[in-house]
């Protein structure tokens, strides 16, 4: 990737896209392009943080792993987001492994060479806490989801927030989730059983509140996924 097609593909994202050119050009300058295979890991956790990326296209999982190796999927990257986030203001080692779910072409940004440039262009420093704090906003609520709901809620607004982040909008309103996210990935990711998330579908499905296509595709309304809960 050349690099003014790397000052394009970082000028998408909310930290850089107020710079003017010549900022820019400072930032794609210390940036490189990588092509990362599906199966593959950006980094596992315990590795010396050393880089930001950003995703040009492709699908990247972030999920931690415990003593006993069971899996807590934190995010899934795609085309547009940038990982980890804490990764311009923590020194030490990669909080969480980042496997490649389909092949991504992936900008990335050294750390060190990037505090030199933050540090002669303060101004993106303020857009960049922004977005870190809007980063912040949406684990608290997670984590609030966690405490005060019980697993079945939990699941739908696992969904409502698949739907906004990864969902395409329908003419009718709706929201179609392609299949992309197994039973056990959304189980994962809010530290459930598969068993419980099918057993939730399943009684969606019945209500009628979510139809599954022969392809696995999801639809559903957020606002009426969310009267099962409130």
């Amino acid at each position: 990737m050349k690099a003014e097609t790397i000052k394009n593909v970082l000028s998408w994202f909310p930290i850089f896209r107020e710079l003017e050119g010549h900022e820019l050009d400072k930032v794609a300058g210390i940036s490189l392009s990588r092509e990362f295979s599906k199966g593959t890991h950006v980094f596992m956790q315990g590795d010396p943080l050393k880089n930001v990326y950003f995703v040009s296209n492709g699908k990247i999982k972030i999920y931690k792993s415990d003593v006993n190796g069971k899996e807590q999927i934190v995010s899934i990257q795609k085309k547009g987001d940038m990982f980890p986030h804490v990764g311009f203001f923590r020194k030490g080692d990669y909080p969480a492994y980042a496997e490649v779910l389909e092949p991504s072409t992936l900008v990335v940004v050294p750390i060190a060479e990037f505090e030199k440039v933050l540090i002669d262009n303060p101004e993106l420093c303020i857009k960049l806490f922004r977005v870190l704090g809007e980063k912040i906003v949406d684990l608290q609520n997670r984590l609030e989801e966690q405490i005060l709901n019980n697993t079945n809620e939990q699941i739908i607004k696992l969904l409502v927030r698949l739907g906004k982040t990864h969902g395409t909008a329908q003419a009718d309103g709706s929201i179609m989730l392609k299949a992309e996210f197994t039973n056990r990935d959304l189980a994962n990711m809010i530290g459930t059983t598969r068993e419980t998330v099918s057993r939730t579908l399943t009684k969606l499905k019945k209500d009628n509140v979510i139809s599954v296509d022969s392809q696995g595709n999801m639809r559903f309304d957020s606002g009426r996924l969310l009267e099962e809960i409130y």
